[in-house]
């Protein structure tokens, strides 16, 4: 049985496969851009980490369309996604702190 830390190591593991094959070597940071593109679509002013918990909300719903059944790659997911969207929280409070 895993237990926590090791889906939290493999988050990080893809985090950083996914940081090479798309973004980065520093690893996954699309999310910014992709706000930036949505907005300027929509009109809207998504943050970051509200990019981020969208695709956390995502995979937890499909998580829980068959409660009965694991499915391993959405709760990974979910764990990388949680962390992303706390580094994203983290900088803006960071920027806050810095202007005030």
């Amino acid at each position: 049985m895993k237990k926590s830390t090791d889906f939290l190591q493999a988050a990080i593991d893809v985090q950083a496969e996914r940081g090479k094959q798309y973004d980065a070597p520093g690893g996954e940071r699309s999310m910014g851009r992709t706000v930036q593109a949505f907005n300027a679509i929509t009109g809207r002013d998504l943050s970051e980490a509200e990019g981020w918990l969208l695709l956390q909300v995502l995979k937890d719903v499909r998580q829980w369309q068959h409660p009965d059944k694991f499915h391993e790659d959405s709760a990974l997911d979910g764990v990388a996604y949680a962390s992303l969207k706390a580094e994203a929280l983290a900088a803006v409070d960071t920027t806050v702190l810095q202007r005030g």
